[in-house]
């Protein structure tokens, strides 16, 4: 499956509208994930694996190369780190999260 890029079909959008190209690349499995683990800094292959429990190398790798293809990470001699584009989008998703905690309260409530 290739990387999701804008103005390219995918998933849901067959001219590859920016935001579902960007939603495509997010929704895989793990992306999100490896985007958090890399938050605080460089984090290399082994370390990222050992952080995401059940996750495969084949998979890792699938989706190291694919957010890097996107320009959310990119290798450095630490290891895999958030590019410029990656802290912005990590920026852009916190009130999703904000949303998201609202969200839980709001399903746990009895009433």
């Amino acid at each position: 499956m290739p990387t999701p890029q804008p103005g390219r079909p995918v998933r849901g959008s067959t001219t590859g509208r920016p935001l579902m190209a960007a939603l495509d690349l997010l929704g895989r499995r793990w992306t999100l994930r490896i985007i958090w683990e890399l938050r605080d800094g460089p984090v290399g292959p082994r370390p990222l694996l050992a952080r995401c429990e059940g996750l495969s190398s084949s998979v890792l790798y699938q989706r190291l190369t694919e957010l890097t293809r996107a320009a959310v990470i990119a290798s450095s001699p630490a290891g895999y780190e958030l590019t410029p584009l990656g802290a912005r989008l990590r920026e852009a998703l916190a009130p999703l999260d904000a949303w998201s905690a609202e969200w839980a309260e709001i399903c746990s409530d009895p009433a």
